[in-house]
């Protein structure tokens, strides 16, 4: 009996650690505005008024953007294909000799969009 209530309690007590972890990170996420990488979906992005940019490379010259703006351009584009294809978009970085670099979304079933020129 002694045994099975010390088990009880270390696992109360691995609960409650558990529980605070996870109001932990929670928080961070409520705190912040940080936008993770769309293309390599490890990083966060770094978003000025004249650029967007990852440690992976995406490098998109903007103008006017705000990490607010950007969430709403990504939510609203994937929100969008969501609704007429159950397949999960990619998202990849085009730049051509005469175009500047661009967020291009992709799904192997539907047609693509540009989410950000």
């Amino acid at each position: 009996v002694v045994a099975e209530q010390s088990v009880i309690q270390e696992y109360e007590r691995s609960l409650r650690f558990d529980e605070e972890c996870l109001n932990a990170v929670l928080e961070g996420w409520d705190a912040t505005d940080r936008i993770i990488c769309p293309v390599c979906r490890k990083n966060n992005l770094t978003v000025k008024t004249h650029l967007v940019c990852c440690q992976c490379g995406l490098y998109i010259s903007t103008q006017d953007m705000t990490e607010r703006k950007l969430r709403s351009l990504l939510e609203t584009t994937v929100t969008e294909h969501s609704h007429r294809c159950f397949h999960s978009p990619e998202f990849t970085v085009t730049s051509g000799m005469e175009e500047e670099s661009s967020l291009l979304m992709s799904c192997p079933v539907s047609l693509s969009v540009r989410v950000l020129e």
